[in-house]
């Protein structure tokens, strides 16, 4: 008679919450279906893991650890035609590469080198200057970034004087890129300041802030010529950092009639510049030259107090030439003004004076040969 094992039942769930029922157990049917899936996930598993190992080329110089020892490896676990693409490895895989083994041609740089130009300074030309042709450098974006004062080489020479005029009107804001005028609105036109005249000068009214006409411009010189930033710094004792303050003193550009590398000039209107340096720096006209007397006044001071200490520098050399003169012609001695001889005090006699070539003149005593400069003045 066969007994049945004793077995421990499973223990009750104690309900830590009141009011929730305990969980039912298990019928047969779904520990079966637990069953078969735990099995069907395990047999894929175990078919994707082959396949894995089937497709992944173990190194040739790893020695593999799942086979018994005297046991070969079979063919597709060293073949070399299915290689993937993520495998690092230094010999060559390519069949392509047949008969030439070069272990760092299938290597790719990191992603923080994928930028990196490797030029080859056989196939260059020397320009003897430390820099590079654009001929030898076409990665660099600089060197064939295009030039916009430069005719471009798809265009001919009709259509780029074409394109070039008609960057000058859009600049000037002329032709048919002048802003219009409303007949409905005709309060929100702009109109000049002197006589009212519709026609005026847009670029000045956009980048000087004034509304004026060309033919108020040449009727009012003395409020609406043009200042260099030489005049207004020199006449209006204006400092540097109130001239590039555009909303202080907005200002245009223009190319330097001197030289085309140098900076551009910087023109002023000149009301504006009155404006500003009668009313909110110096306060008045008056109060400008006086403060322009003022610096003249220094400036002329600091020249006299420069050539004095030339001239004070001049006569302490002058003494000592002549001193170190009485000590060679007399073994005695003596002080500055004695007598080379003996006997008393020496009294220069001076000869006519002659010029040296750099505009001043030279007098020698007859008597000792000292000579002394002569300034005119």
């Amino acid at each position: 008679m066969a007994t049945e094992r004793p077995s421990t039942p499973p223990p009750l769930a104690s309900t830590s919450h009141p009011g929730v029922l305990p969980r039912s157990p298990l019928t047969p049917e779904q520990v079966r279906k637990i069953e078969v899936n735990r099995l069907k996930a395990k047999a894929l598993r175990d078919q994707r893991e082959a396949d894995a190992r089937k497709q992944t080329i173990p190194s040739l110089t790893r020695s593999s650890s799942n086979l018994a020892a005297g046991q070969k490896r079979t063919h597709s676990a060293i073949s070399t035609s299915n290689v993937p693409t993520t495998l690092r490895d230094g010999r060559s895989m390519d069949p392509a590469k047949s008969g030439s083994f070069r272990p760092l041609d299938d290597i790719q740089p990191a992603r923080n080198f994928t930028k990196f130009v490797e030029y080859d300074f056989s196939k260059m030309t020397d320009t003897k200057g430390g820099f590079l042709t654009v001929e030898d450098d076409p990665h660099n974006k600089a060197l064939h970034a295009p030039n916009a004062d430069e005719k471009p080489a798809h265009m001919t020479l009709k259509e780029w004087e074409r394109h070039q005029l008609l960057r000058s009107l859009r600049d000037q804001k002329a032709g048919p890129f002048e802003p219009g005028l409303s007949v409905l609105k005709k309060e929100e036109n702009k109109v000049c300041r002197e006589c009212a005249s519709l026609e005026i000068d847009w670029k000045w009214e956009d980048i000087l802030g004034c509304a004026v006409c060309n033919a108020c411009k040449e009727k009012f010189p003395e409020k609406y010529s043009l200042l260099t930033k030489t005049e207004a710094r020199e006449d209006y004792l204006l400092t540097d950092p109130e001239l590039k303050d555009d909303e202080l003193l907005p200002h245009l550009e223009r190319p330097n009639p001197h030289k085309a590398t140098w900076n551009n000039m910087m023109l002023y209107l000149r009301y504006q510049v009155e404006e500003y340096a009668f009313t909110k720096k110096w306060g008045s006209a008056e109060a400008l030259d006086a403060e322009f007397a003022k610096r003249e006044s220094e400036k002329k001071r600091r020249k006299e107090d420069k050539f004095q200490s030339k001239l004070h520098d001049l006569k302490k050399k002058t003494r000592v030439e002549a001193y170190r003169r009485s000590r060679q012609a007399g073994a005695g001695g003596g002080t500055f003004g004695d007598d080379i001889g003996g006997g008393g005090k020496h009294t220069h006699v001076w000869g006519r004076a002659v010029e040296d070539g750099e505009g001043g003149g030279v007098k020698t005593c007859v008597e000792c040969g000292m000579e002394v400069e002569e300034l005119e003045f």
